[in-house]
C-alpha cells in the first residue's frame, strides 16, 4: 500500500511537472482556434476594438478645430416654434427656403448644401415649388441630397445611374442599372456634379463611425456629398477612402450655427440687423438639430449627435485630408493577436523569470494603449490593438493562475508521505557549489535552477545563492541548494536518494548543456537529518542541518559529482 501510494505520488508530481510546462500550449492552441472563430463569427474583438476607438477620440487631447468656413443655418426646435405661428408645423411651404437661399445667393457664399431631401410635391402650395425651383435652378453652388435605399429593392426601382447627371462610370458600365434610391424632386437640383448621397450607416452596435463617400455599384461611383462639394472647391480628394473614419471635431455643436428664424426673419426684413457679408465666402449647410425631426444619431462622442454636423464633419476632413487612418482588419486582427498570445505563452513554457516578465508583460501592454493613443492624437491614426491586448491579458490571467496553482501542488507534494499529526521527518540536502573564476549571476543561476528542476522526478525544493548578493551571503558564492523532505521510511528515503543520485550524475552534463564561460566545475555533498515536526523549533532546526551540510561539503575534500555520499 505504501509502494502504491509512493507510485501515485510521483506519477501525480511528473503529470504535474509535465503539464506544468505544455499546458501553456495547449492553452494557446486554445486561445488561437477562438481568436480565428471570433474574426469570422463571433466578433467580439470588433467591439472591444470599437469600445477602445470611441473612449479614445473621446477624450483626445489634441483634436483639429472645426473649419470656420462651414456653417450650419440649423431648424431647431427654435426655428419650429417661430416659423409654426405664420407658416405651421414643419415642413414649411417650400418658398421659404426659396427666400432664404436667394437672400444668402446675395454675400455669395462658396456652396448652400442641403441636408433635407426634397422628395415630394406639396400639392397644397404649388406656386411656392414652382418659386423655390426657379431659384435652385439660377443657383450654381447648391448642392442636394440623394438618399440612397437599400441594395435589395434595386431591381424594383426605375431609376438608373444613366439618368444621374455627370456621374462618374467605368467603360464598361451597365447603362441600364437601376438602383433604389430617393432624388429631389425639383428638376432645378438636376445638375451635373450637384447631387450626391448623404446617407449615414452605423456600425453593428449602431453607432457612426465612418461616412461612405462612395457608393461603387456595376461600374457606377456615386458620390456623397461632401466629396461632390469638395472636389468643386477644387480641394484635392483623390486619396479619400470610399469609407471614411470620421475625425470628429468635438462633441455636439463644436461648429458654428445659426437659427434658421433669426436668419430668416433678419433676411425678408426691411432693415436687417445682421452683416451683410456673414456668409461671404462661407460653405451653408442647411440642415436640422430638432428632434422633433429625428436627425439625431449615436455617435462615437456622444449618444446624441446632430446628424447635419455629422455632414459637416465629413466635409471638414474630405476638404483637409484629415480623416482618420485606422489600422484594422480581420488579417492584422488576428497575427497581432495570436503573436501577443504566443510570445506570453513561450515567455511561461520556458519559465522566463517571473518576476522580470510580470514587469515586461504589464509595461509592454500599458505602451501599446498609450502608443495607440498617441497616434489618434499626434498622427490621426487609430492603431486597433485593443482586442489583441485583451487576448494577451486573459491568456496571462489564465497562464498566471495555473501558474501559481502548480508552485502550490508541487509544494504539497515536496514533504510526500507526510500527515499532520507526523511526528518528524527526514531531510536530504544537496547543496552544490558552482566554482568559476567570474560570478555567474542572477540570470544564470535561474537557468540552472530551470535544469534541475527538469532533471528531478521526486518532489523538492530548490532554491539558489549568487555570488553578487549583499552582505554575508555573498561570501557563499553561485550555489544551488536541493532538498527533500520525507516521511522517515525506507520506502520514501529510498526515492529521494535515488533522485538525488541521478541529478549528481547529470551535473556535469547540466552544466556543459548551458555553454557557460569559464567552464564552470560544481561540487556538492549530500547531507541526511531528521526535523520534528514542532512548529516553534523549524526555523532553528533548518538552520542546524543547512550548517552541517555546509560543513560536509567544505571539509570533504573528494565532494565532486562523481561522488554520492548517502
Amino acid at each position: 500500500m505504501l509502494k502504491l501510494k509512493l507510485m501515485l505520488g510521483f506519477w501525480l508530481a511528473s503529470l504535474t511537472r509535465r503539464l506544468k510546462n505544455n499546458f501553456y500550449l495547449y492553452l494557446a492552441l486554445l486561445f488561437s482556434v477562438v481568436i480565428l472563430l471570433d474574426a469570422g463569427v463571433f466578433h467580439v474583438g470588433q467591439n472591444m476594438r470599437d469600445k477602445a476607438f470611441d473612449l479614445m477620440v473621446k477624450n483626445r487631447i489634441f483634436k483639429p478645430s472645426a473649419d470656420p468656413a462651414i456653417v450650419i443655418i440649423d431648424i431647431n426646435e427654435a426655428s419650429l416654434e417661430a416659423m409654426s405661428k405664420e407658416y405651421g408645423r414643419w415642413p414649411w411651404p417650400r418658398q421659404i427656403i426659396g427666400e432664404l437661399v436667394e437672400n444668402i445667393q446675395r454675400q455669395q457664399p462658396k456652396a448652400i448644401i442641403f441636408d433635407i431631401v426634397f422628395s415630394d410635391a406639396d400639392v397644397y402650395n404649388p406656386d411656392s415649388d414652382s418659386y423655390f425651383n426657379d431659384v435652385i435652378t439660377e443657383c450654381q453652388n447648391c448642392f442636394f441630397p440623394l438618399l440612397r435605399l437599400d441594395s435589395s429593392q434595386d431591381s424594383k426601382s426605375q431609376l438608373t445611374y444613366a439618368q444621374i447627371p455627370g456621374l462618374a462610370h467605368a467603360t464598361d458600365a451597365d447603362q441600364q442599372a437601376t438602383f433604389a434610391a430617393i432624388p429631389p424632386y425639383f428638376k432645378g437640383a438636376w445638375k451635373e456634379q450637384r447631387m450626391g448621397t448623404h446617407n449615414v450607416y452605423p456600425d453593428n452596435d449602431g453607432v457612426v463611425r465612418q461616412y461612405r463617400m462612395r457608393h461603387q455599384d456595376r461600374g457606377w461611383t456615386l458620390p456623397a456629398l461632401p466629396l461632390l462639394v469638395a472636389d468643386t472647391l477644387q480641394f484635392e480628394t483623390g486619396n479619400t477612402p470610399d469609407d471614411m473614419l470620421l475625425n470628429w471635431r468635438g462633441k455636439p455643436f463644436t461648429y458654428h450655427y445659426v437659427s434658421f428664424s433669426d436668419v430668416y426673419a433678419d433676411t425678408t426684413s426691411s432693415q436687417p440687423k445682421r452683416p451683410d457679408n456673414e456668409f461671404k465666402d462661407k460653405i451653408i449647410i442647411i440642415g436640422s438639430t430638432a428632434p422633433a425631426l429625428f436627425d439625431i444619431k449615436p455617435t462615437a462622442m456622444d449618444k446624441q449627435f446632430p446628424g447635419v454636423e455629422i455632414l459637416a464633419t465629413a466635409l471638414d476632413n474630405t476638404m483637409h485630408q484629415d480623416y482618420l487612418k485606422v489600422w484594422r482588419g480581420k488579417l492584422p486582427y488576428i497575427l497581432l493577436s495570436l503573436l501577443l498570445v504566443w510570445m506570453t505563452t513561450l515567455a511561461f513554457y520556458f519559465k522566463v523569470d517571473r518576476d522580470r516578465f510580470n514587469g515586461i508583460f504589464t509595461g509592454s501592454q500599458i505602451g501599446l494603449l498609450v502608443l495607440s493613443y498617441l497616434a489618434i492624437n499626434l498622427f490621426h491614426t487609430y492603431l486597433d490593438l485593443a482586442a489583441p491586448i485583451l487576448w494577451a491579458v486573459a491568456f496571462f490571467g489564465i497562464a498566471k493562475i495555473y501558474a501559481l496553482a502548480t508552485d502550490r501542488a508541487l509544494q504539497r507534494w515536496l514533504a510526500f508521505g507526510l500527515t499532520s499529526d507526523s511526528e518528524e521527518l527526514e531531510v536530504l540536502l544537496m547543496p552544490i557549489v558552482i566554482d568559476s573564476p567570474d560570478t555567474l549571476g542572477d540570470a544564470v543561476m535561474k537557468l540552472i535552477r530551470k535544469e534541475i528542476e527538469f532533471a528531478c522526478r521526486a518532489p523538492n525544493q530548490i532554491d539558489i545563492l549568487t555570488g553578487t548578493q549583499s552582505g554575508i551571503w555573498g561570501l557563499f558564492g553561485d550555489m544551488v541548494i536541493v532538498s527533500w523532505q520525507y516521511k522517515p521510511e525506507a520506502t520514501y528515503r529510498e526515492a529521494a536518494a535515488q533522485d538525488a543520485k541521478q541529478l549528481a550524475a547529470q551535473l556535469p552534463t547540466l552544466l556543459k548543456k548551458l555553454s557557460l564561460p569559464n567552464n564552470p566545475v560544481p561540487r556538492y555533498a549530500l547531507h541526511q537529518g531528521k526535523i520534528a515536526n514542532r512548529k516553534d523549533q523549524l526555523a532553528a532546526q533548518w538552520r542546524v542541518l543547512f550548517a552541517q551540510a555546509m560543513i560536509q561539503l567544505e571539509m570533504d575534500p573528494s565532494s565532486t559529482t562523481e561522488k554520492v555520499e548517502t
